[in-house]
C-alpha cells in the first residue's frame, strides 16, 4: 500500500545532501539530513571538533555523517575550516529553495555556569558575527581561534546570517559547547517547515 505525501510539506528525502570537498590539504565527506533524529557519525581527526559537531547535530536533530582526512601534521586550521565549508555547503543544498521554512531561529543554551545565545536567519546573505570570549590557546587539539572561524566559515558556505555570543562563563570548554548547543537549537527552529511559499516580503530569499 502506498501513501500520498501530505500536502504543503517537504519530505525528508527532499532535504538531504551529500557533499565532498577535496584539496591538497584535506578530504571531507558530509552526508546530511535536516529531518533527522540526531543520528551522528563524526571523524575529523580532532577530538574536540568531533565533540562540538556531535552536540550540534544531536540538538538540532540532524542526521549527520562527516569524515575528514586532513594535514594535521601541519596544524588543525585546514581541517577545521574545510569541515565547516563542506558542512555549510551541505546545509545550503539540503535547504534547497528555502520555501516554507520558518527562516528565523534564536535560542539560549546554558552549560553549567556558561550561557550562550545564537540567532540565525536562513536568508541567502552570508554574514557572521561570533563572539565567544575564549581565553585558552587550545581545547584538546583544537585551537580556540579556529572555533569562531569554524562558525563563520559554516555561515558563509551555508549562506546564513548568524550571530553567536557567549554571554557569561568561566570555563572555555563550557563556553564553546554552550555556543554550539545554542546554534543547534536555533537551527532546529529556523529550518522547521511552517508554511508554504517564501518567508520574505521580497518574495525571494
Amino acid at each position: 500500500m502506498t501513501t500520498a505525501p501530505i500536502p504543503n510539506t517537504i519530505l525528508s528525502s527532499a532535504r538531504t545532501a551529500r557533499v565532498s570537498r577535496e584539496t591538497r590539504e584535506t578530504r571531507v565527506c558530509v552526508d546530511l539530513s535536516l529531518d533527522g533524529t540526531g543520528r551522528v557519525v563524526i571523524d575529523t581527526g580532532i577530538g574536540f571538533l568531533d565533540h562540538m559537531l556531535v552536540a550540534l547535530a544531536t540538538h538540532a536533530r540532524l542526521d549527520l555523517e562527516l569524515s575528514c582526512t586532513g594535514d594535521l601534521q601541519v596544524d588543525d586550521h585546514h581541517t577545521a575550516e574545510d569541515c565547516a565549508i563542506t558542512l555549510g555547503r551541505a546545509f545550503d543544498q539540503a535547504l534547497g529553495s528555502r520555501e516554507g521554512i520558518t527562516r528565523f531561529g534564536s535560542a539560549y543554551a546554558p552549560l553549567d555556569e556558561s550561557l550562550a545565545r545564537a540567532v540565525i536567519d536562513c536568508v541567502t546573505r552570508p554574514v557572521a558575527s561570533v563572539s565567544l570570549g575564549l581565553r585558552r590557546e587550545r581545547l584538546g587539539t583544537l585551537s580556540c581561534e579556529n572555533i569562531p572561524h569554524f562558525l563563520s566559515s559554516f555561515a558563509t558556505a551555508a549562506r546564513l546570517t548568524l550571530h553567536v555570543d557567549v554571554l557569561k562563563g568561566e570555563n572555555d570548554h563550557h563556553r564553546a559547547e554552550a555556543a554550539f548547543k545554542a546554534l543547534a537549537l536555533a537551527i532546529r527552529d529556523a529550518v522547521a517547515i511552517s508554511s508554504t511559499g517564501v518567508p520574505s516580503t521580497k518574495g525571494v530569499l
